[in-house]
């Protein structure tokens, strides 16, 4: 894990990145009570806003509400499921 000021981060981005990249935890730290973890994005790591996270959540509990639900009693139904998304 390391431990950055913002003014180093700022002067070695590249080399900072680049340790991310290779696993390493950086934390940048902003003053004495704030501090920030840069963390990579992955390819499946799916990015939207507040909004169209809380929209998709309502979507899905009317769904559920209407009734418009798989259930699944078993690890092999389950998968099954899951195979066909």
């Amino acid at each position: 894990m390391l431990v950055v000021s913002t003014r180093e981060f700022r002067d070695k981005q590249t080399t900072y990145l680049d340790k991310i990249d290779a696993g390493a935890e950086v934390f940048i730290q902003r003053g004495k009570k704030k501090s920030y973890k840069i963390v990579p994005v992955l390819g499946d790591d799916t990015l939207m806003t507040k909004e169209a996270f809380y929209a998709k959540i309502d979507r899905s509990l009317k769904q559920a509400q209407e009734g418009k639900v798989t259930t699944v009693s078993s690890i092999e139904e389950l998968n099954t499921f899951l195979d066909s998304l």
